[in-house]
C-alpha cells in the first residue's frame, strides 16, 4: 500500500505532509519553494510509492473560491499532467493555517517556532490530510 501524500500549496511555499504506510496517520514531511516542488515530488515518489495525492482547495467563508483558488487550480493541472497514473483529490482548507497555529500551541512549540511559516504550512498540510483520512472512513 503507497503512502498519501498532501500538499498544502502557496505562491512562495509548499508544505508536504504524508501517510505513515498504512494510511493511518498524517505527518508533516516538508516545507519547498513552490518553483521547486515538482522537482521534490518527482524524487520523492522514486523513494517512496504514493498512491494519491491530496491538496487543499482555498475557498472562502461561504464556500466560494479565493484569489488563491486559481493558483492552487494550476498547480493541480500541472500534478496530473506530471504524475498522471496518480489520482489528485481537493479537500477543502478553510480554517487549516488557524488549527495548525492552534496545533502547534497546544503541543508546546515555542513562540518562535510557531511563527515559522515553513512551519505552519508543513502542519496546516498534516491537518489536510487528516481531514481527507477521516473524511474516507465516513
Amino acid at each position: 500500500m503507497g503512502r498519501i501524500l498532501a500538499i498544502d500549496y502557496g505562491t512562495k511555499r509548499v508544505g508536504i505532509a504524508v501517510t505513515d504506510t498504512l494510511q493511518l496517520i498524517a505527518n508533516p514531511l516538508e516545507t519547498v519553494h513552490a518553483k521547486d516542488v515538482l522537482v521534490y515530488l518527482k524524487a520523492y515518489l522514486q523513494r517512496e510509492p504514493v498512491e494519491a495525492f491530496v491538496v487543499g482547495m482555498p475557498r472562502n467563508l461561504l464556500g466560494n473560491p479565493t484569489d488563491s483558488t486559481q493558483h492552487v487550480v494550476g498547480f493541480v493541472r500541472k500534478l496530473q499532467k506530471e504524475f498522471p497514473a496518480t489520482p489528485v483529490h481537493t479537500v477543502d482548507e478553510r480554517f487549516t493555517s488557524r488549527m495548525a497555529q492552534q496545533a502547534m500551541l497546544a503541543g508546546g512549540l515555542k513562540k518562535k517556532d510557531r511563527q515559522d511559516k515553513g512551519t505552519v504550512d508543513r502542519v496546516s498540510a498534516a491537518i489536510i490530510l487528516q481531514s481527507y483520512l477521516e473524511s474516507r472512513t465516513i
